[in-house]
């Protein structure tokens, strides 16, 4: 088996908008990462406006000023400078003008203590290799691994030299297994399921063809032997979703860092 290392961190400060990469990132209360999915966009219904939801998403870049708590919006066909608010003293004027992107009422919310996961049951960061990444460009000749990268929105990339290396990190249903990165100890849940934002462009939501149904077909045919098929109801899954000890809050993880499985808890 390769030995894994952590390659890269990133968190995603406004919940379905774009990255920010960090060479380090602390756990916080629910087992996230610092910051990530700190802040939403929600609806006159109190659901998250994102990609699955509304594609107007992949038309606007977004960016934290963590410094002075500020937040740039950037409609990606725009020639001008960003859209700037501070998020401490002008929530109003900010909530005024996505609701006039978006074309209905908008709530800017925050939650420092753990942000807003996509999974509640498994809140931890997700993690995915590079080499699986690099794998699954090769589905698609007009893709590149960036891109790739984008689109499945995974936190952590560990290094590795094996494609899904990181299928070892669930097992059972009811069951974890537990692997610490550093000193960190995380319990690994289940692979990923994914939505609709894979399928499309991360720049302008412009589908690709077919996305899902090749997917499906090439997950299918090179899952490794490591991996718990009897995890996959569909073949529509990629990265881990995990949970972080409440011990573990307050500790940090850095690039660089080995990956160890202690086995299954």
């Amino acid at each position: 088996m390769s030995i894994a290392h952590v390659a890269s961190i990133s968190i995603y400060p406004i919940k379905s908008f774009g990255p920010s990469l960090v060479s380090a990132a602390r756990i916080v209360e629910g087992g996230a990462l610092e910051h990530d999915r700190e802040f939403g966009l929600f609806d006159a219904n109190g659901k998250f406006v994102n990609g699955k939801r509304n594609p107007k998403v992949h038309t606007l870049s977004a960016a934290v000023d963590w410094k002075d708590l500020s937040v740039y919006f950037k409609p990606m066909d725009s020639v001008d400078d960003p859209t700037c608010f501070n998020i401490r003293h002008e929530t109003d004027a900010l909530e005024r003008w996505l609701s006039d992107y978006f074309g209905e009422p908008i709530t800017w919310r925050r939650n420092s203590r753990g942000g807003f996961p996509d999974d509640s049951a498994a809140p931890g960061p997700t993690i995915i290799s590079d080499a699986t990444f690099a794998e699954v460009t090769s589905w698609y000749p007009g893709l590149n691994v960036s891109e790739v990268g984008k689109r499945f929105r995974a936190n952590i990339e560990i290094h590795c030299d094996e494609p899904f290396w990181e299928d070892r990190l669930f097992g059972d249903p009811d069951t974890t297994v537990n692997f610490l990165i550093g000193d960190v100890l995380f319990h690994g849940i289940k692979p990923c399921k994914r939505c609709v934002v894979p399928t499309r462009q991360t720049e302008g939501g412009e589908p690709t063809p077919d996305f899902a149904d090749i997917f499906m077909a090439q997950r299918a045919r090179t899952l490794p032997a490591w991996s718990n098929r009897s995890r996959f109801d569909h073949f529509y899954r990629l990265a881990i979703n995990t949970r972080v000890a409440p011990s573990e809050v307050g500790k940090l993880i850095e690039v660089g860092t080995p990956i160890e499985i202690l086995g299954i808890g």
